[in-house]
């Protein structure tokens, strides 16, 4: 009689335990369902997105570069991405990256003050709001260049960034030994602002450029410290508004370096934004866009990396999966 009691007891407690499982493998397959089905769309529409990078890099009369990769799955797209295009400040990123390896490392401290000197002064006519502000030098701490650097794009402090890594060989070293190759930095600001074809020395391919965001995302080189710093500032950049982030949902966090040539004879050597842009689920898309050598006005070609980023944006919010925990 006892017996027959647990036996009927453990009916309904087999019946439920049975229920959930099927639960669980119905969760389970709808999940592959939709991985599977969001991966076909992603890998199909690649050719598509180029196509369109094609498309609206024609408005630019010059040369476009762009890469893109999702790095948490490193799918990617380029369009001329092995080519070379003229860095301009994007290449404060790289110098940035070079310096706080050095503070990793405890050669250099944030809170260290340098001594800026009249003669570290790129020429009027560049970009340099210290110079401004400061027009006997000034004593800044290396956090404060490196904000001014990356945060404004202060080409004097650039340069004394650059001078703190040992100049272009020791920021050369560093890429290699972070395993980024086609970033070629080896001229100052003040070098490159002598004279028109220096500029074109120091290049970087759209692939390489992603490349070096994925580095700092991961962080390779870098310790957490000195990573979260650096996206804090360029998250906070103040230049380029209306290039990556140009066409983004407003909100969108987006941490990114641009690059801007001069004019002459009507062709602008440089029209650059390389970032990387927090999606929805809080995964991340890194997106590099240079446009060289260029006869269309200013507006046209901010535009014509702001759609190419939009463009980005709408497929890789097509294709992302849940973030992983």
């Amino acid at each position: 009689m006892a017996g027959d009691q647990e036996n009927n007891r453990s009916q309904p407690e087999n019946s439920l335990k049975e229920l959930w499982s099927r639960i669980r493998i119905g969760l389970l397959i709808e999940m592959i369902r939709r991985f599977l089905a969001c991966a076909v769309v992603a890998a199909l529409s690649l050719p598509g997105l180029r196509k369109e990078f094609e498309e609206i890099a024609h408005d630019a009369n010059g040369r476009v570069g762009v890469a893109i990769m999702l790095l948490e799955s490193r799918e990617s797209v380029e369009l001329r991405g092995d080519e070379r295009f003229p860095m301009h400040s994007v290449y404060k990123l790289p110098i940035a990256m070079a310096v706080l390896q050095r503070v990793d490392r405890g050669e250099l401290q944030l809170d260290q003050t340098v001594k800026v000197e009249k003669t570290d002064f790129v020429r009027n006519g560049m970009y340099s709001p210290i110079r401004d502000k400061y027009p006997e030098g000034a004593q800044l701490t290396i956090a404060e260049l490196l904000r001014y650097a990356v945060a404004e794009s202060d080409g004097t402090t650039s340069d004394v960034l650059l001078k703190l890594t040992g100049g272009p060989q020791g920021v050369m070293s560093f890429l290699n030994e972070i395993s980024v190759s086609g970033v070629n930095v080896v001229n100052s600001e003040k070098e490159i602002g002598r004279d028109w074809q220096t500029q074109y020395e120091n290049w970087a391919t759209p692939k390489a450029a992603v490349e070096l965001l994925a580095a700092l995302q991961t962080p390779r080189g870098l310790s957490a410290e000195s990573q979260a710093f650096l996206l804090k500032l360029t998250t906070e950049s103040i230049p380029g508004a209306k290039r990556l982030k140009g066409q983004l949902p407003a909100g969108t966090v987006v941490a990114h370096k641009t690059g801007t040539g001069g004019t002459q004879d009507g062709i602008t050597s440089a029209t650059n934004d390389i970032g990387i842009i927090t999606l929805p689920n809080g995964t991340h898309l890194a997106v590099a866009v240079f446009v060289s050598d260029s006869s269309a006005d200013e507006a046209t070609r901010e535009s014509v990396i702001a759609r190419i980023a939009k463009a980005a944006w709408d497929w890789a919010s097509s294709a992302q999966q849940p973030a992983t925990k």
